[in-house]
């Protein structure tokens, strides 16, 4: 059986290389078009020879190459190794004359989308990850070193400022990815295998695809419109030279394209590049304190819906934005700002898209009727140093950071399965927890026998110590009951 392996278009080299020098293009920014009222298909052979090249001219100068280069230690394979060290001295080839670490060049190569005039540069995350220098190149020729202003790895993006320029840049205008269709037109444009700048067409294979573990933005388009290595960050647009998104991974057998390539909507982006023109650094999620469950087909049947469908309400925190606009647990959110809502991933993607403090309106199924209620989110609630425990004690747990389990920690770390317990946001290196194999995320359902709902009560329950340890862990939403004896 073949196995298809999900893979982020991004090209990895040992070495910096020099940027390929592309094709000059005049650099002037994207004209605005408007959308055509009908949209054909080809009727006849003379429609068949329409071209693509007036959206590519204005579409190509706005989509630029990315090179980001980190320094990584020289690690020799044999380092550490007794008899290695003792031929050859704990300096080794991978240290200097003076035993200090040896240093190379890894870069990655990727593509980004120019946004604003300033130059405001969006790719994604995982192309400049690392990165102790980044250097853009335009499509004319020109090269900018660039400043990281906003890196997320939950939605994988990132924006860039361009250094040394001035205003004027060519932009790429953002289009509406939610007025996407199945079968819609589109080109990628971006920076394969380092080749230089290539376009790509296909079709839009797919929209709001979720739960395909890419990143926590929750709802991608799909297309057919070949990504290869290289084009992470790189242009999605329709037939108006509109942004509609930006190319992120592909499905692949081999690490090239096989037609199965997903980008991030441009509202996302929109919503991400807003949030780095307003000056912050990290991204603020929208958060209304309700953990919510996908529908079954039993679930569905026993609601008398027709078919599976919505985000089932399963908690709601005391005191959050969800629990004052009236939800329940047991509510079945359908529709979200208007928008059909398919799963609890498509729920968060809308809340992202819409914005803090922007009032949501939901449309909620209970007890066989449709309610309808307002909620606006807000910022979601950060850990503060009260909320964590230090395990200490001895035992295999000692050296894990916890804390009790809410509905905010359950989405950054992406925890199913668990409504209750004490969930590890960190582990000390070296320490008991670290050797036993815990990991963040890791979820303390029951320590020795007894349920644990905080992180005080294991604390507790740690501190009274033992020989042998039985712990019931939830890691991904599987429950594993474990036995440990010291």
């Amino acid at each position: 059986m073949l196995l298809l392996a999900l893979t982020a278009c991004e090209e990895q080299q040992s070495e910096p290389v020099a940027a390929p020098a592309p094709r000059a293009a005049a650099a002037q920014p994207a004209a605005a078009v408007q959308t055509p009222q009908d949209v054909e298909v080809p009727r006849n052979s003379e429609a068949i020879r329409y071209s693509f090249a007036p959206v590519v001219k204005r579409v190509a100068p706005a989509v630029v190459n990315v090179y980001a280069t980190a320094r990584a230690e020289a690690r020799s394979p044999f380092a550490g190794d007794p008899f290695f060290e003792r031929f050859f001295g704990r300096n080794g080839p991978s240290r200097g004359p003076y035993g200090q670490p040896r240093e190379r060049a890894q870069s990655s190569l990727g593509s980004g989308v120019i946004v604003d005039a300033a130059g405001l540069v969006v790719t994604n995350n995982h192309v400049i990850s690392g990165a102790t220098e980044v250097k853009v190149a335009l499509a004319d020729g020109r090269e900018f070193q660039a400043e990281i202003l906003l890196r997320d790895e939950r939605t994988d993006l990132a924006v860039l400022k361009l250094d040394g320029g001035a205003d004027g840049f060519p932009v790429l205008e953002f289009g509406d990815s939610d007025n996407l269709e199945v079968g819609d037109l589109v080109l990628a444009v971006g920076n394969p295998f380092g080749v230089g700048q290539t376009v790509t067409s296909g079709i839009v294979s797919a929209v709001a695809r979720t739960n395909i573990g890419i990143n926590d933005s929750g709802s991608f388009v799909q297309t057919d419109a070949a990504i290869n290595p290289g084009n992470s960050g790189g242009a999605l647009v329709d037939i108006d030279g509109a942004l509609v998104g930006i190319n992120t991974a592909i499905f692949s057998r081999s690490g090239g394209s096989i037609g199965i390539g997903f980008a991030i909507p441009s509202n996302m982006v929109r919503s991400v590049t807003a949030q780095a023109l307003a000056g912050s650094v990290t991204v603020a999620r929208p958060w209304i304190g309700v953990a919510s469950q996908d529908v079954t087909p039993d679930i569905a049947a026993s609601l008398g819906l027709p078919a599976p469908q919505g985000a089932l309400v399963a908690e709601v925190d005391s005191g959050s934005p969800g629990e004052k606009a009236g939800l329940k647990a047991g509510d079945l959110i359908l529709r979200a700002a208007g928008r059909d809502i398919a799963n609890p991933a498509a729920l968060e993607y809308r809340l992202a898209v819409t914005g803090i403090g922007n009032q949501v309106e939901l449309e909620v199924w209970r007890d066989g009727d449709t309610v309808v209620l307002s909620v606006a989110p807000v910022s979601e609630p950060e850990l503060g140093e009260d909320d964590l425990t230090l395990l200490g004690g001895r035992s295999p747990l000692t050296g894990a950071l916890v804390a009790d389990l809410s509905t905010a920690l359950a989405g950054k770390l992406r925890i199913s399965g668990a409504r209750n317990g004490a969930v590890i946001v960190d582990i000390e290196p070296s320490s008991p927890a670290q050797r036993y194999g815990f990991l963040p995320g890791d979820v303390v359902m029951r320590a020795q026998n007894d349920d644990v709902s905080t992180a005080k009560e294991l604390a507790d329950i740690v501190e009274a110590g033992g020989r042998t340890w039985r712990l019931t862990i939830n890691r991904g939403g599987r429950v594993s009951n474990v036995v440990i004896r010291g």
